[in-house]
């Protein structure tokens, strides 16, 4: 399938570009208004175009474009593949609000184009062995969840438009990390309703410490944390059930492996991309072995969904949801 990547920086030399790859796609043609970045996408893909508008970008024949910009510039961008008439697969967050994101699904609706958003990690080895284990019924009841993506960086990026663009503007851990963890917990356990968050700003930059509670339907209480202003990181992923508890420290390696120009061929990694995962009863503790993740699941999925074959890998239902979690958590925190 014949592929348009808007935005050539982390996301998209790093994350979709690789997988687009290895899933098979033939990348057309890459939009970038920086310099650097039309470099590196020419060495990166030589028979590709390089374009510096997103309308140079949609005026080639396309099955997909893949919006891989700057928050700021997400909707403007899977608006022109919409009336281009070209599916879209916006990377997360869809929209910068809940408005937003409903803005492009219903574009997308009245025009009869698929639209999607990019929640890979849906497919972390952590994800898939979740899925596993709960579904096993060994951890019992459960009442908890701890997931989290903590980090300590104590001075701001300048560089980075994640680290200092105002809210409205994209940038904030809310809008970057905090889609992930949302997305995830409803993946696991079910629709949620937000309890209570707090939304902070340490640094001087954008929001940079987020931490929100969701209590499921099913019962489960989650407590999600994003922040970069984390001296003593805790576990990746903790789950309390009434049997057990489930303990993943560390994020698998398949962002690594793609930093590091691997590439899933065949859609597949050819190297364990496993999570370290612990059973723990009191001061009993059991390893288990862990899923392989593969973010390519999704580029599979979504050429099967472009020819009809599946449904797509994520709904815009769930895209929606985390959308209207993040309004609530920004307007209602509690300043701490």
């Amino acid at each position: 399938m014949r592929v348009g990547i808007a935005g050539y920086g982390l996301a998209g030399r790093y994350f979709h570009a690789p997988l687009l790859k290895g899933c098979g796609y033939e990348v057309v043609v890459i939009q970038t208004s920086n310099g650097e970045r039309a470099v590196n996408a020419v060495a990166d893909f030589p028979q590709a175009t390089v374009v510096s508008t997103i309308e140079e970008l949609v005026a080639h024949k396309l099955d997909l474009v893949v919006v891989a910009s700057a928050n700021l510039v997400h909707a403007e961008h899977a608006f022109a593949a919409i009336n281009a008439g070209i599916a879209v697969v916006v990377d997360k967050p869809m929209g910068r609000t809940f408005a937003e994101t409903a803005e492009i699904i219903s574009a997308a609706e009245r025009s009869g184009v698929p639209v999607s958003t990019f929640f890979n990690r849906r497919w972390d080895s952590d994800s898939l062995t979740i899925k596993r284990v709960l579904a096993s019924g060994v951890l019992g009841t459960i009442h908890r969840m701890d997931s989290r993506f903590e980090r300590f960086r104590p001075e701001l990026n300048k560089d980075s438009w994640r680290e200092n663009m105002s809210a409205a503007e994209g940038g904030g851990q809310l809008l970057d990390l905090q889609p992930h963890l949302i997305s995830t917990a409803l993946d696991w356990f079910g629709k949620a309703e937000l309890v209570t968050s707090t939304v902070r700003n340490i640094r001087g930059g954008a929001d940079d410490d987020a931490v929100l509670i969701l209590k499921h339907d099913s019962g489960v209480l989650s407590i999600l944390s994003a922040s970069a202003v984390v001296g003593a990181p805790g576990p990746r992923i903790r789950i309390l059930g009434s049997k057990g508890a489930l303990v993943i420290n560390d994020l698998d390696p398949q962002e690594e492996l793609l930093r590091a120009g691997k590439i899933p061929t065949g859609g597949k990694w050819d190297v364990p991309t496993k999570s370290k995962t612990f059973i723990h009863r009191g001061d009993e503790v059991e390893e288990i072995i862990g899923e392989d993740g593969n973010y390519a699941t999704f580029y599979s999925l979504v050429a099967g969904a472009i020819a009809g074959k599946n449904a797509w890998p994520i709904s815009n239902d769930d895209a929606l949801l985390v959308a209207t979690i993040i309004d609530q958590a920004r307007n209602n925190a509690l300043h701490v």
